[in-house]
């Protein structure tokens, strides 16, 4: 069983996933990198550029989600070393810390908690985020173009694409499709209709939507919200 609420970690998200013995998952693209605890243990979620698919249904996970571009400065390392790989805290971090943040966590009344004060006394430590990137995500995420939000920034393309490398793990033009894959999600997730729903989240068509969704989901729009027909 899934469930989430808001971190005291401006932007952030903490979640928890108990087994329910009901198979694979599925986790989407959302541009963001995720702080996880499972058994005991700490791993970290780099952005994905397609659907993971999670195999264990027996684990116990939590996790704090950080806002799109947000977490390399909290971990220390870029994201596109981590796009879509899952690793092992102590693969980035010293070997000491590791094991004292690892007893922080497990230490605390429960692991979501545990790992919010972890989070933000990395916040505290690296200082407020990079204003240019939430303003990349915003523009981004309301489907402005690619060139266009480079212009309103006041920077060059190339210099565009490689802040988004660093903060988001791949390149504007891939961050907008993630975004936008949200975007349709959460229209569809109303209940709009699919045909409806790719035109105003910004696809040409719904046949395009349904492939952006094979491409980064996995799945049709139908399987992901369970509708018929």
């Amino acid at each position: 069983m899934y469930a989430e609420r808001a971190a005291r970690l401006d932007g952030a998200v903490v979640w928890t996933n108990t087994p329910s013995g009901t198979g694979a998952g599925r986790v989407l693209p959302d541009g963001c990198m995720d702080l996880l605890w499972k058994d005991g243990r700490l791993l970290v979620a780099g952005p994905d550029t397609r659907a993971y698919v999670t195999e264990d249904a027996t684990a116990r996970w939590a996790g704090i989600r950080f806002p799109p571009g947000t977490a390399p400065a909290l971990l220390g390392v870029p994201a596109r070393e981590l796009r879509d790989r899952r690793v092992e805290l102590a693969d980035l971090w010293p070997a000491g810390e590791v094991r004292r943040v690892t007893a922080r966590v497990n230490a605390a009344a429960d692991p979501v908690s545990g790992l919010e004060e972890v989070a933000l006394s990395r916040a505290a430590d690296a200082g407020p985020p990079d204003p240019l990137l939430g303003r990349i995500v915003a523009a981004l995420g309301a489907g402005r173009p690619v060139a266009a939000t480079a212009d309103e920034l006041g920077v060059n393309a190339r210099q565009l694409h490689r802040r988004s490398l660093a903060a988001f793990g791949y390149g504007p033009k891939t961050l907008a499709r993630v975004l936008r894959l949200q975007r349709a999600l959460a229209l569809a997730r109303t209940g709009l209709p699919l045909a409806e729903t790719a035109a105003r989240a910004g696809f040409a068509d719904q046949a395009h939507l349904t492939r952006e969704f094979g491409d980064l989901a996995g799945a049709t729009p139908r399987e992901l919200l369970g509708r018929r027909g």
